[in-house]
């Protein structure tokens, strides 16, 4: 059963003060790139391939889905639709990345497992199927 993998797309390119706030669109399609390795490499502790979520929101809304990497525009609040997908993972495994503790605590409430972004800020290494284990990631707003 393959691992949902669901990414906070505002909160991981915020960690990085890397001039995103210059082109959000723009950082949300460097990110949704970087994210392709990941489908079929894995996350820490769930190996690939998985399926990769990536929720936008404000002006990165509209950026395109690639082969690997689907992108859902919130219709309103990010970490509201980022609840409802990881609600709607069936009983497979769930894993949702963001440091923001409140959008943790909800996700948490409907089964999903949380890490922060630097389990995604980094390109995955191994074999296919083994993920490069995440280094602890204390950074949670």
């Amino acid at each position: 059963m393959r691992t949902l993998v669901v990414v906070d797309a505002a909160n991981v390119v915020g960690s990085v003060p890397d001039g995103w706030w210059k082109d959000r669109r723009g950082a949300a399609e460097r990110l949704r790139d970087a994210l392709v390795a990941y489908a079929e490499e894995g996350v820490a502790g769930h190996p690939g391939p998985v399926e990769v979520v990536l929720v936008v929101e404000g002006a990165a809304r509209g950026v395109e889905s690639v082969p690997g990497v689907r992108v859902e525009s919130a219709p309103g609040s990010g970490d509201d639709h980022i609840v409802e997908v990881a609600a709607g993972a069936a009983g497979r495994p769930c894993l949702v990345v963001t440091a923001d503790r409140e959008l943790r605590r909800r996700v948490g409430e409907v089964g999903a497992e949380c890490a922060g972004p630097r389990t995604v800020r980094a390109a995955p290494q191994g074999a296919r199927g083994t993920a490069r284990p995440a280094p602890s990631d204390p950074q949670v707003e």
